[in-house]
């Protein structure tokens, strides 16, 4: 089975999986602290993997009242204080190809959003770096849609390719995750599980999403069942007050007890693999 090297972490759907987790979007030094330390604190507790999230600009937002962010100028700043001051890998997305080489002296993997997945150019810049690149695969798409992207990028060059399941639009304001969809993707490639994301209700209290919080730890464990590389998470201090999808978040005083389950099983799954 296809592994990507990160760093010294590997990620493959056999390895013990990975944690990506932080906040949707960089706030406020106190809350990037607050989370950076308890995400690293306990990955390093149970022995879990770890990669530093957060996107410096949210170039997607419903309503032009969104935040967005600090930029990508001030953002990758930040995310590159936060690597020498905390030792960790980074991932955040890119929305266009002028930022691929920017964000390649900071980050670790680069991601590309879901709603840009089949955007060539956008591809390309991202494969040119080099860097392992973790693709969210569009709410509009089918598993079997994500070859074509897969190719792509073999074309340019670059095989270091994670997929990232984030839920599949069912009518309006909603989404689904296809659990079968999943099995389809690990054929391929190495398979993150975005479940925070994968409970939102996009565009769902009018001018921003809503989503489905308390459910976080329900869908974890259904999706890192069929033994995955990893799961991407966002969590908050106080999801109320997120400045960007609170309403999906794991709020921060649960992470504990969220990995402590989450790791039991994939090590229990992936025991009789």
């Amino acid at each position: 089975m296809k592994t990507i090297k990160v760093g010294n972490l590997e990620v493959g759907n056999e390895k013990p999986f990975v944690l990506i987790a932080g906040l949707n979007v960089l706030e406020d030094d106190e809350t990037i602290k607050d989370v950076i330390e308890e995400c690293i604190r306990l990955t390093k507790k149970y022995d879990v993997p770890y990669i530093f999230k957060a996107s410096y600009d949210k170039a997607n937002r419903s309503s032009i009242d969104s935040y967005r962010g600090p930029g990508a100028e001030k953002g990758l700043k930040k995310l590159l204080e936060l690597k020498k001051d905390y030792k960790v890998p980074l991932i955040s997305d890119i929305h266009n190809p002028e930022e691929a080489e920017l964000a390649s002296n900071v980050l670790d993997i680069i991601q590309i959003p879901a709603f840009l997945s089949r955007q060539t150019d956008l591809i390309e810049a991202a494969c040119a770096t080099s860097l392992p690149i973790n693709i969210k695969k569009g709410q509009f798409l089918a598993p079997s849609d994500m070859n074509n992207i897969l190719n792509k990028c073999s074309h340019f060059q670059n095989e270091n390719i994670m997929i990232c399941e984030r839920g599949t639009s069912f009518g309006y304001n909603n989404l689904v995750v296809d659990m079968l969809g999943m099995v389809e993707l690990k054929n391929n490639s190495p398979v993150i599980f975005d479940v925070t994301h994968s409970l939102q209700k996009p565009g769902g209290l009018g001018d921003k999403a809503d989503g489905r919080g308390s459910s976080v730890l329900d869908l974890a464990r259904a999706g890192m069942s069929l033994g995955l590389a990893g799961l991407f998470l966002e969590v908050h201090p106080d999801p109320t007050k997120a400045l960007c999808d609170g309403p999906c978040a794991l709020p921060l005083q649960k992470l504990d007890q969220f990995l402590n389950k989450v790791k039991n099983l994939d090590d229990l799954i992936k025991e009789f693999k």
